[in-house]
């Protein structure tokens, strides 16, 4: 049985620290290079690579990495999560998205029943479903209600797709989302709709979410002043003991259970529901099958062959050897401007804790700041700060040889997309090597590392990889710093001061002084 401990317990750890003043001095002007580049990467799943020769590692560094990947057992800890042990200690629960898109497990029981085949009949489920509306036609527009996890990942993947479809001939509906319970939110996207012709995914796997049960209502009325039946535009993505499952108001309920987490649920009918109506079962389903194969591949224990796990190791000599307090995701597609956003939640609510698994203190730093933008867009914003700020910040760039659209033109001898990946090419540069210059105001320190993950188009399949990649990456830095990264008690405490004031008893001072500054 693998042993927790925490990570300033670990051996490999000190040795880590004592590596940290060479790799603060590592020189990219020198050490980066043509052989440098061809050398440092691994394959992915997908037809993806993460090349992180832009990193300050030696192999003296990734020696020391894999005997803290090895002291830490962190394969053997993911092992368990997929034979389905109770890895969220905080909830005494089991962890299982992995198990969304195969087993790579024993079967994992729970109560008599096979979760693996309950997964699977509610994919099945939800598949056939969507084949319905397909065929009925009645409707042409797809509107998921839900916020934080069952709103991030599903905008994210279906944002990420929408071009690969429309090219690729897979579009069978429109989408939309509604997420914040600011009515000109549900408002705005409603005004933009037919309803007759739309349909609305109600997600909550508790059934009580707030935000999302105001935003139902508010879309039951607008749909009952347009003289339709809301039940009859509905269905719900919950679980078996919420208030909302094998309810007859709505059309047909699909199940989700308290082993998948929000911010892990883009895999399960949370994401699948809405991505198999938009672009089709087998669309999702190829979705899967990269996630899966990236998850098979998490399970190689030599960190040169496990682009996850090497993608976290490297983070955490970033943030606790060199003492980087954030990291920036930067994709170099439009068609994953929201993908940084489900990243934040992904690593933030995951890993932002300042607590061990045992609830005991941490004297060490846990999970950075999660931030980031499509290039050349964040070029032209906080570029300027991560050449020439007084703080490093990690990058970790995404690329893909090919636009998804193919619709292009050649101005000034090459097409948009060649433009586009060579400011990615030159922005790797720049930020490792910087520029000498005797006018200060124009010297680049460079020093500035950065990782690239990168394939010759986005997708289904190499999507799917990428979403596991990074949930593998944020699994393996929470065991290596002996975290809870699945539950979030951090978003608790503002949603119970929320229903104080709404019952008009906050009992706090403050608190009702700020209420009467808003009038509530």
């Amino acid at each position: 049985m693998p042993k927790y401990q925490n990570l300033d317990a670990a051996g490999a750890y000190k040795k880590l620290l004592a590596l940290a003043p060479q790799g603060k001095a590592f020189d990219f002007k020198k050490e980066l290079n043509a052989e440098r580049v061809k050398a440092y990467r691994v394959p992915m799943a997908g037809g993806l690579t993460y090349s992180y020769a832009a990193k300050a590692v030696n192999e003296a560094t990734l020696q020391v990495l894999q005997e803290l990947a090895d002291e830490q057992e962190l394969i053997e800890k993911y092992k368990l999560l997929l034979n389905g042990e109770v890895m969220n200690t905080g909830e005494k629960r089991k962890v299982l998205h992995h198990l969304l898109r195969g087993q790579l497990g024993a079967p994992v029981l729970h109560e008599g029943r096979d979760l693996g085949q309950f997964y699977a009949g509610e994919l099945k489920r939800f598949s056939e479903f969507a084949r319905k509306i397909h065929r009925e036609a009645s409707f042409d527009t797809v509107v998921q209600i839900g916020i934080g996890g069952s709103d991030l990942g599903p905008r994210a993947l279906y944002l990420a797709l929408e071009n690969w479809a429309d090219r690729n001939g897979k579009r069978k509906m429109k989408a939309a989302f509604i997420s914040n319970v600011d009515p000109d939110d549900a408002s705005q996207v409603l005004s933009q709709l037919n309803l007759k012709r739309t349909l609305f995914v109600l997600v909550s796997k508790s059934g009580i979410t707030q935000e999302t049960l105001a935003n139902e209502l508010f879309v039951k009325a607008k749909l009952r002043d347009a003289g339709l039946d809301p039940a009859k535009h509905l269905v719900a993505v919950t679980s078996e003991t919420s208030p909302l499952a094998h309810n007859s108001d709505y059309l047909d309920s699909f199940y989700i259970d308290d082993f998948i987490g929000g911010r892990y649920s883009s895999t399960s009918a949370v994401g699948g529901v809405i991505l198999s109506l938009t672009f089709g079962p087998e669309t999702f389903a190829a979705i899967l099958d990269g996630a899966h194969e990236a998850d098979k591949s998490a399970l190689e224990k030599d960190i040169k062959k496990n682009p996850a796990l090497l993608d976290a190791l490297i983070g955490l000599w970033e943030r606790n050897a060199l003492g980087y307090p954030s990291t920036a995701i930067l994709p170099y597609s439009q068609a994953l401007s929201r993908f940084p956003a489900h990243l934040q939640q992904l690593d933030m609510e995951s890993n932002g804790k300042r607590v061990n698994r045992n609830g005991e203190p941490l004297n060490y730093a846990t999970g950075p700041v999660v931030f980031g933008e499509p290039g050349t867009n964040g070029q032209h914003s906080f570029y300027q700060l991560l050449h020439q700020g007084t703080d490093i910040v990690p990058l970790q760039f995404i690329g893909f040889e090919e636009s998804q659209r193919q619709d292009d033109v050649e101005v000034d001898g090459s097409t948009s997309q060649t433009k586009l990946k060579a400011n990615l090419a030159a922005q790797i540069v720049a930020f490792a090597k910087g520029k000498d210059d005797q006018n200060k105001n124009k010297e680049f320190p460079g020093g500035r590392p950065s990782s690239l993950i990168y394939g010759k188009a986005l997708t289904p399949q190499a999507l799917g990889a990428l979403l596991a990649h990074f949930e593998n990456k944020v699994m393996f830095q929470g065991f290596a710093w002996n975290l809870n990264s699945f539950d979030q008690e951090g978003v608790q405490l503002g949603k119970v001061l929320t229903k104080q004031v709404l019952a008009g008893n906050s009992g706090d001072s403050a608190l009702e002084a700020y209420a009467e500054l808003l009038s509530i």
